[in-house]
């Protein structure tokens, strides 16, 4: 299989570098071949400009690569944090340049762009890694778990992929080294689960 693997998280020492690298060593002892971007290692350009947002816009090699990887990919991975319920700006700015139409998704004929569009990618899974120092009930009673909602709702599910799992971690700031290790260990189980070889 082909995997595409997204990390943003801007500090090397973060747990969510962690997670990436156990992804990423994960699915290479299953044999699949693994598209990983780090988007703050590679100074990705998150900003939109207004030239690109046409369909048929002229777009720069850099994100025609990754355009064309995540259109390629039999399996999505994305490792983030949750900064104010949200990816952080970087990533987002990744989805807005990235998950575009012709790519991800489609407009059926004589839907001019108000309809409900027709998801493109051939990705079977996603599974999106996050962490978080809120309690997970917490997350969920008073904010609604908007990560959830914006990973599966809005943008996987609308673009055709139908597996897509979420696991959070947290909360990170006051978790113990062996807490970690169980979480890394968890995060290898569930990479085998929704990528066999």
């Amino acid at each position: 299989m082909i995997i595409s693997l997204l990390l943003a998280h801007p500090s090397k020492v973060s747990f969510n570098h962690a997670i990436a690298h156990k992804v990423l060593a994960t699915l290479l002892e299953l044999g699949h071949v693994v598209h990983f971007h780090d988007l703050y290692a590679e100074a990705f350009d998150p900003v939109l400009p207004a030239d690109e947002i046409p369909k048929e816009a002229v777009i720069p090699v850099s994100i025609r690569r990754h355009c064309e990887e995540i259109g390629e990919a039999d399996g999505i991975v994305v490792v983030h944090p949750n900064w104010w319920g949200q990816p952080p700006a970087m990533l987002k700015g990744w989805i807005d340049r990235v998950i575009r139409p012709g790519v991800a998704y489609e407009f059926l004929e004589n839907d001019s762009g108000e309809g409900v569009p027709n998801g493109l990618l051939k990705a079977k899974a996603a599974v999106i890694f996050t962490t978080s120092n809120t309690e997970a009930v917490r997350e969920s009673a008073v904010f609604g778990d908007p990560l959830e909602r914006i990973w599966k709702d809005c943008i996987f599910g609308l673009c055709g992929v139908r597996d897509v799992r979420r696991r959070m971690f947290g909360i990170v700031v006051t978790s113990s080294e062996d807490e970690r290790q169980g979480w890394l260990e968890e995060v290898r189980t569930i990479i085998i689960e929704a990528f066999p070889s």
